[in-house]
């Protein structure tokens, strides 16, 4: 098995950043949402309910970050400094709020002109839990950036070709990898062989990982993500057919890293016995 991509999303629920190479942090890869779009309410907002998020691209750069979007002039954006935290949250219904940094009213102008509601662009404080504890199993820290669950979510090539292969025979159109946003992709690896994986150790190169659940998915499967535009059921009404878990739709596993490191494509990715 090896390592076919690495992928980082520099403002959650944006577009990604393709990578050779990139550098594990106890929280994930870095810079891998370290920025978050919320509401009003201080709440994340992510492409269940805009999908235009898709089409932001933003560029990090020493000492800020670079927003660009369709029909918007590029904004530079500065490191937040000297400014009062706020509390977030990267769910409503998560009560465990997360220091941010507040981006600034051009950054805040900006974001609500491209998705037509208010709201407000912040920046990760520092690393830390916004899940209440035991809430992730095979977890063995407390850090955590503005991602879901976990801090990496890895998927496997002949998954999505089982997945394609499903669609086909339903008479849908098969849909990249893109769609799940995953953070590095393995190559070489059975079919939905990432099921056993889950409490395992992984190595990457000389990485290692601890994997965690499968990911559940959400409607954000249904989005292109090069174009914004939500394209009806699938795959998620296909994959909910073969791949439901639990009372969940199940695709990739997550991974927490156990050490710093880096990931290069190419990386051997050799899996452990069971400990």
């Amino acid at each position: 098995m090896r390592l076919a991509s690495v992928h980082t999303y520099p403002v959650k629920g944006c577009h990604r950043l393709d990578h050779d190479t990139a550098r594990v942090e106890p929280w994930g890869l870095a810079g891998d949402r370290r920025w978050m779009i919320v509401d009003a309410d201080g709440v994340g907002v992510t492409q269940r309910r805009y999908p235009v998020l898709a089409t932001l691209r933003p560029v990090p750069r020493p000492g800020g970050l670079l927003l660009r979007g369709p029909d918007r002039p590029d904004l530079d954006v500065p490191d937040p400094a000297e400014v009062e935290p706020v509390g977030v949250r990267t769910f409503r219904h998560r009560k465990i709020d997360v220091d941010a940094l507040p981006a600034g009213p051009a950054a805040d102008a900006w974001l609500t002109t491209l998705i037509g509601q208010p709201v407000r662009l912040v920046r990760l404080a520092r690393p830390t839990r916004h899940i209440p504890l035991g809430d992730r199993r095979y977890d063995p820290g407390d850090q955590v950036s503005f991602a879901d669950a976990y801090p990496l979510l890895l998927t496997v090539t002949a998954s999505l070709d089982a997945l394609n292969g499903w669609l086909t025979e339903a008479g849908a159109a098969p849909v990249p990898m893109s769609r799940f946003r995953p953070n590095v992709v393995v190559d070489g690896a059975p079919a939905w062989a990432e099921d056993t994986w889950t409490g395992r150790t992984l190595r990457i190169g000389d990485t290692t990982f601890r994997a965690g659940d499968g990911c559940d998915r959400c409607a954000v499967t249904t989005v292109d993500q090069e174009t914004g535009v939500r394209g009806g059921k699938e795959p998620l009404r296909t994959l909910a057919r073969h791949r439901r878990v639990d009372g969940a739709v199940r695709f990739g596993v997550n991974l927490v890293p156990v050490g710093p490191g880096t990931v290069t494509v190419g990386d051997p990715v050799r899996i452990t016995p069971d400990t």
